[in-house]
């Protein structure tokens, strides 16, 4: 096999990129020169790699500046309706790459550091993920910023500044260990610290009652501290911002304890104040009710708010002095998108604004406050639904909590005018969930102060309306929306797959690039020989570029002839990575029972952290590894048969991972994945996808047709049948030889000879409280895989089925998720308005 074409010199033949004109090379040389010199090393004689990248980074953030100077000059001057997209996580992973490709200096910068004789790629890869979320919904927040530049709306993304992100995960002796994620130790060239913008927070204390209305008064105060990262449209010259908080304390933060001489405890206490932005909460779809991240929540909302607030008032004509003294238009200028409900504090703290320190009366505040926010919801899983105890806000936010009381009161008198003597239904409509503790749903109270309440995928939001909200939807269905979730082509093909990107843009263009549509003109080339040649030979390119990488990270050689079958997402027990490993187990079995048939090689990957205290997550991915063990080192199964897990599964690793991918497993139990973006990823990449009836794979099967996609399994119906009927895993135990061979082997420590008892957990769990009905699913998952492989043995087929896929997948588009959320929710219109560049005099 022919070794891979590297980046560069894939780069050197690009259509796609731009072609660099000389100048920009020039001119990339002096700056980035300039930098290395004067910025950085300055003092030392030497430079090191770390500060070339850095000296890259700072030579692309200036062309970012003046463009970000220009645009937010810009949305002053014309005072747009303002997007504020409110989340706890933005995942955002590496920034340089993708700001070179969306500002159109990636040919330049490529063949300026050629020139000067260093390598881009390997610079890039110097670059630390920005991994401040858990997976789906903060890479979804990430998308949707790209998005936002790119189609010109006045967008600014609001979360915290994280000091340490999403751990780092190492696999030691096949268990998950995690590290502290210290992403900022080396600095972060790509952000702005803003501290004349810094904001006071308010946490404990009382409510006095005076005449003048309730007060928060004796209050501890915490400092938001905005740091800046620009957002870069693609090509349009927009460069939006994202604005992250970090907490500090006050000066005089405890230092009454000065008074009685303990100065040095006084400032070592700074620490707990400081504590609100440290670390990010390491679950992914479950609520868990620390007062710290009650706190985290109310942070970034009080100091977002105040922020909205200050710019409403002032951003008539560009004056930074209040001109805007009534909340009238507020709506009409400012949206709050509510990430999930983390951020739904944002609903009593506006609230609390408006009545308390505006002094507008209720009922004006509240007409305000709901046509301003909108919610998404994210999940159905019961477990994941935040619900925090009342005792917590009680001592942490008082006034919040009788704004919440208030709020209910009124609810719930509606709710009853409208069904008289329906106890039942006040009681499951109530944002205050009775029991011990008493706790607020916050669910709830995002439904009641929202105008626009959304699921992330048709299915899903169908459930949200018949299930989880059904008594809300029947009282307001005109309130429900569907918005599919999306993923920006700029990151997600043309960055992580130029090859693939390039053979596009000679068939058609380079418009699919903001028209994700346009893919459909593929269609016309799925009998091209040609074409479908070009399909596969970039698929084997990036699958041996992948096959060196993991040789080279996990001294494990594979053969790139082999189906990539790629699993990567976090371990929960609904995205059924155990089924995944069960299938492999059989596949085993079959080779060492007949050893000298012909079968299709397969690589099997699973990629994905678990939360640190998710037991049976843990034990998944020592399962997983244990099987991986006795497999890889088989003789008898050889090449035709790899298990690797993949460790750190993060942006920068799925990049690389998602071009290189030919299967890819989106098999949750059919009613529990709300949408999954992974699934669009592979989609456009060109994999092909193996799935159940769940979250987007049902609008993927309607774009591509069911018969381009290997669907499987219980749907939606099947599953709510099987709940009423009741779940027997045993029976299909009994009933199945394959799965019973497997379940005894893994129960008999097959795959732990040395801890025979290792994973009861797992065998108890599927065996006796399955919630995701594994066993369920097992027959067809494993016959569905048998039509994976017949399919896979004609290539040519497969890459037909491959190419209907990509064409079909320019619905999955962030930009079309974003032009719904816009002109449905928001009530604004995308622009294709290019605010001309710094180089250029203004009008």
């Amino acid at each position: 096999m022919s070794k891979p074409l590297t980046d560069h010199e894939k780069r050197k033949q690009i259509s796609v990129r731009g072609i660099a004109g000389l100048g920009d090379v020039a001119e990339v040389k002096k700056s980035f020169n300039r930098h290395l010199h004067f910025t950085l090393v300055k003092d030392r004689n030497v430079a090191t790699p770390r500060d070339y990248y850095f000296a890259l980074a700072h030579t692309v953030r200036d062309h970012l500046v003046g463009r970000w100077i220009r645009t937010q000059q810009y949305y002053y001057e014309k005072d747009p309706k303002r997007i504020h997209y409110l989340s706890l996580e933005f995942y955002m992973g590496r920034t340089l790459q993708n700001t070179m490709i969306n500002l159109g200096l990636q040919n330049a910068c490529d063949e300026a550091i050629y020139q000067l004789g260093l390598d881009l790629e390997e610079l890039e890869e110097i670059e630390e993920d920005a991994g401040l979320g858990n997976g789906g919904l903060g890479r979804l927040a990430a998308c949707f910023l790209d998005s936002m530049a790119s189609l010109g709306l006045a967008a600014y993304g609001y979360g915290i500044r994280y000091e340490f992100g999403i751990f780092n995960q190492k696999i030691t002796n096949g268990w998950q260990v995690e590290e502290a994620d210290d992403w900022l130790r080396y600095g972060n060239p790509w952000e702005k610290a803003r501290p004349e913008y810094m904001l006071p927070v308010h946490f404990y204390g009382r409510v006095e009652h005076a005449d003048e209305g309730p007060k928060w008064v004796d209050t501890q105060v915490v400092l938001a501290m905005p740091y800046d990262t620009p957002v870069p449209g693609y090509k349009n010259n927009t460069v939006n911002t994202m604005r992250l908080w970090s907490a500090k304390a006050p000066n005089d933060f405890n230092l009454q304890e000065f008074n009685v001489g303990d100065y040095i405890q006084a400032v070592l206490d700074r620490n707990l104040a400081e504590n609100i932005s440290r670390v990010l909460y390491p679950n992914d779809n479950f609520f868990e009710g620390k007062e710290l991240r009650l706190k985290q929540e109310y942070f970034v909302v009080a100091a977002t708010l105040q922020d909205i607030i200050r710019r409403f008032k002032s951003s008539k004509f560009g004056c930074r002095d209040p001109v805007r003294t009534s909340f009238e238009a507020f709506p009409e200028k400012v949206a709050i998108q509510l990430n999930d409900t983390h951020p739904a504090l944002a609903i009593p703290e506006l609230m609390r604004i408006l009545v308390d320190i505006e002094r507008l009366d209720w009922e004006k505040a509240w007409e305000i406050t709901t046509k301003t926010c909108a919610y998404t919801n994210h999940t159905v899983l019961p477990e994941a639904l935040e619900r925090w105890p009342i005792h917590m806000f009680e001592t942490l936010l008082p006034r919040h909590l009788q704004i919440i009381y208030e709020i209910n009161q009124q609810h719930l008198d509606r709710v009853a005018a409208l069904y008289p003597g329906d106890s039942d239904r006040l009681c499951r409509m109530s944002l205050i969930e009775e029991g011990n503790p008493k706790r607020i749903n916050m669910a709830h109270l995002c439904v009641v102060g929202s105008h626009a309440v959304n699921g992330v995928a048709r299915i899903h939001s169908d459930i949200v309306k018949t299930t989880v909200f059904k008594d809300f939807c029947d009282i307001e269905p005109e309130k429900f929306q569907n918005k599919t979730n999306g993923i920006t082509p700029r990151r997600w093909l043309l960055l992580c797959n130029p090859g693939l990107a390039d053979i596009i843009a000679e068939k058609i263009g380079e418009e699919f690039l903001t028209d994700l549509f346009q893919l459909r003109k593929l269609l016309d080339f799925v009998n091209d020989a040609q074409f479908i040649r070009d399909v596969a030979n970039v698929k084997q390119e990036n699958k041996l570029k992948f096959a060196a990488y993991l040789e080279s990270e996990y001294k494990v050689k594979i053969n790139p002839e082999s189906i990539f079958d790629i699993q990567v997402k976090r371990i929960h027990e609904y995205k059924r990575q155990l089924l995944n490993c069960l299938h492999v187990i059989t596949l085993y079995n079959r080779i060492k029972k007949d050893p000298n048939k012909k079968f299709v090689p397969r690589t099997v990957m699973i990629g994905g952290k678990a939360a640190p205290g998710y037991h049976m997550a843990k034990m998944i991915i020592k399962l997983f590894t244990s099987v991986g063990e006795v497999v890889n080192h088989d003789p008898v199964v050889g090449d035709r048969l790899k298990v690797i897990f993949l460790e750190n599964y993060r942006v920068s690793l799925a990049e690389k991972v998602i071009p290189a991918a030919d299967l890819s497993e989106q098999i949750s139990t059919a009613g529990t994945e709300a949408s999954g973006t992974g699934n669009m990823k592979f989609m456009l990449n060109g994999a092909l996808t193996i799935g159940t009836m769940d979250g987007a794979n049902v609008e993927m099967a309607e774009e591509a047709g069911e018969e381009n996609l290997f669907i499987f399994g219980m749907r939606v119906e099947d599953v709510e049948a099987m709940d009423k009927k009741g779940y027997n895993a045993r029976e299909y135990y009994e009933r199945l030889p394959e799965l019973k061979q497997v379940m005894d082997q893994i129960s008999a420590g097959f795959f732990s000879p040395k801890e025979p008892e290792l994973f009861k957990d797992i065998v108890n769990m599927l065996m006796n409280h399955d919630r995701f009905k594994v066993f369920a699913d097992y027959e067809a998952y494993i016959s569905c895989q048998e039509k994976v492989n017949e399919l896979y043995r004609n290539p040519k087929e497969w890459t037909k089925k491959v190419i209907r896929n990509i064409a079909a997948s320019g619905k999955f588009s962030s930009d079309r998720t974003i032009t719904e959320y816009a002109r449905e929710i928001w009530g604004v219109e995308p622009s294709d308005v290019k605010i001309p560049p710094p180089n250029e005099p203004r009008e």
